[in-house]
């Protein structure tokens, strides 16, 4: 109770010291109105049977609703609408999983942004919801084949508050219309067979559609390289499958599995830092001599994506994308001609098609769809693609620079700016870094990069820890080489500094989730580095992290506590074991989610605790509570209000003339 009583205090007082900045709201409503310019926008696209499932968002609308089409190019339908679903309660689509034969979909339910699910079945005839119902779940992965059962995630716990709730998770089957509490464990320590589960490991079970004679599973480990299983679909009537191994994390398979035939393509770092892609028998795979069919090149495999008789391999140097097409009828390779230079990622929604739509995007161009068909080797905007033209962005323009860090390592650094700025150092600048699970911070389109028409330089850190230079550059930024994630961040601040951009009177940081290790340990490495700082639901407390419920799953990439050596790489990431009393440090807005399953809301609370005992430069230090929200929410308002709160801080306190409150 003291805990939520501080929380609540803490969220009182920073809503009123925000509430004074000026132009914080009206930049929420800008990106609303711009979010309105684009008249839909479309994800989640599958097809099973010939009807095509989609979620769509109206650029009026806070949520998207669930639509489909009877063929590619047949009428839309409006299915299911979260906005009824419960009234008074904000309901937002997490997942989307038709049968295979298209007469149902399962769906995954949740509020306030907690991504803790309700798993329910659509009827697409009637439209309307079966009986079926169970909370809380990470959601459902697949149908069996015949559309009679479902695959989701459970666990023995339901409270969703308890330490417990991601411990012991299994994957079960359910049967339409049976009881929820009698459903077969398919993957689970309730039924391992000699499989040396872990409490923290999570279970998913799947069946792959180009395979149906089998049935597969996958533990996430916290590693990149999941362990997979898999065995004959006739299991599934005995009351415990007996798994067969396909890979293990030592195959340091990632990024990509798909089957044709009697093979099994792969993607794997094994030998190969930047990745390449193998080949080997199913059933019965040996991957440690396993056919190259793609070998390492100078940019990175990102993903592994496949069509009925196609392979899509998507590449990126960080910053520039392209897809390699392999026919698996042949084995020819080419490279897909894309219209303009990008970011690029691949969906196949048919597996019954020759289809790929392909998501071209950049820092300052809007994302455009485009539908390919492999056998006919056309490319053409997709049936989905809506263009939009928002006002005054073609004034944007993103620069890509290479940074030398304190070890002389080369960072990638992305700069958004309006065409023309001075290089003397006046403009306002906010620095986004993150460096955690091989994720790439590759470019994307946001209305939110308006920020640049107001004189604002807008930057990203393709820190290590990332993957922009593949499998190495990840692990540079990995356990004990951790330090080099917010070094390389500091260098590139400095870097915009030396160069006009900005100055570090005028320069704001960002770190969100595991970018919270990040800027915590910027801030308290380099005190004098920023202006302000924004810890953005992050992990700012690194010894802590494991006793959380999220934590166990990922002492893999962070380490363990338990460890000796381990224990001394997690105090270097503790941003608030590094708090020193009596520092000029600067403003600083904590950010938590109070429903957030992933980092727990004290993590940034302790974190702002410690300055505000510590700090000597008189500077705010505050913590932002979004009750109304997780880790992150789809809705728009709640969204894009959180967003303007924390860029109208890091302004209010680099000294922007727009957002600086009335005496």
């Amino acid at each position: 109770p003291e805990v939520i009583a501080w929380f609540k205090a803490q969220a009182d007082l920073t809503d009123k010291e925000l509430g004074k900045i000026p132009g914080a709201e009206a930049l929420a409503q800008e990106w609303l109105e711009l979010a309105k310019l684009k008249p839909a926008s479309y994800a989640d696209i599958d097809t099973e049977s010939g009807r095509v499932f989609y979620k769509k968002t109206l650029g009026s609308e806070n949520v998207g609703k669930l639509y489909y089409r009877d063929g590619y190019n047949g009428q839309e339908k409006l299915l299911f609408d979260p906005n009824t679903y419960k009234p008074g309660v904000k309901t937002t689509i997490e997942r989307i999983v038709p049968s295979v034969d298209g007469s149902r979909v399962a769906l995954g339910l949740s509020s306030h942004g907690a991504e803790w699910s309700e798993v329910r079945i659509l009827d697409v005839a009637s439209g309307t919801l079966l009986p079926d119902s169970f909370f809380p779940s990470f959601g459902t992965t697949s149908w069996t084949m015949d559309g009679k059962a479902v695959f989701y995630d459970a666990g023995p716990v339901t409270d969703t508050k308890s330490n417990e709730i991601q411990l012991n998770r299994e994957a079960r089957l359910h049967v339409l219309g049976s009881d929820f509490s009698k459903d077969k464990v398919a993957l689970g320590i309730s039924a391992d067979k000699g499989l040396g589960l872990q409490p923290k490991d999570i279970c998913y079970a799947y069946v792959d559609e180009s395979t149906p004679g089998y049935v597969f599973s996958a533990l996430e480990t916290g590693s990149q390289d999941l362990p997979r299983f898999y065995a004959p679909a006739s299991e599934l009537s005995k009351p415990t499958i007996a798994w067969k191994v396909l890979c293990t994390e030592s195959d340091q398979i990632s990024r990509g599995l798909e089957f044709f035939g009697d093979k099994a393509y792969a993607v794997t770092h094994a030998g190969a830092s930047r990745y390449k892609l193998v080949r080997t028998s199913f059933p019965n795979p040996d991957w440690a001599h396993a056919e190259t069919v793609v070998p390492e090149a100078a940019d990175s495999i990102e993903s592994l994506h496949k069509a009925k008789n196609f392979l899509f391999v998507v590449y990126s140097n960080g910053i520039v994308g392209r897809v390699l097409k392999i026919n698996l009828l042949t084995g020819a390779q080419s490279e897909i001609k894309l219209p303009r230079s990008g970011s690029v990622s691949v969906v196949c929604p048919d597996a019954d098609r020759n289809l790929a739509i392909i998501y071209l995007t950049s820092w300052v161009q809007p994302t455009t769809l485009f539908d390919y068909y492999a056998d006919k080797d056309t490319l053409s905007k997709s049936v989905f693609n809506t263009d939009v033209t928002y006002p005054g962005m073609d004034r944007l323009v993103s620069e890509e620079v290479e940074v030398p860090s304190h070890d002389g390592a080369m960072v990638p650094l992305s700069i958004i700016h309006e065409k023309g700025i001075p290089m003397d150092g006046s403009n306002c600048c906010v620095l986004e870094g993150y460096g955690a699970y091989g994720i790439s911070y590759t470019p994307y389109f946001s209305v939110m990069r308006s920020m640049a028409l107001k004189g604002v330089v807008i930057a990203y850190a393709h820190v290590r820890g990332g993957s922009e230079k593949g499998e190495a550059w990840y692990k540079g930024g990995f356990k004990a080489t951790k330090p080099n994630t917010w070094k390389d961040f500091i260098a590139c601040a400095d870097y915009l500094v030396a160069k006009g951009y900005t100055s570090h009177s005028r320069l704001g940081g960002v770190g969100t989730s595991a970018g919270g290790i990040l800027i915590s340990r910027a801030i308290t490495e380099r005190p004098d580095l920023l202006a302000a700082a924004v810890c953005n639901v992050g992990s700012a407390n690194a010894m802590r992290s494991e006793f959380t419920a999220n934590g166990p799953v990922n002492t893999p990439e962070f380490g363990t506590v338990k460890d000796p050596k381990e224990i001394n790489d997690l105090y270097e990431m503790d941003g608030v074991a590094h708090v020193v009393p009596g520092v000029r440090y600067p403003a600083v807005l904590g950010v938590a989610g109070w429903s957030d399953r992933r980092v727990a809301p004290w993590e940034p609370g302790k974190f702002v605790a410690a300055l505000q005992a510590a700090s000597s430069s008189g500077r705010p230090v505050l913590m932002k509570v979004n009750y109304d929200n997780g880790h992150f929410t789809e809705e728009k308002i709640v969204a894009y209000r959180n967003f303007a709160n924390q860029y109208a801080f890091l302004l209010w306190q680099e000294g922007h003339k727009d957002f600086q409150p009335k005496p």
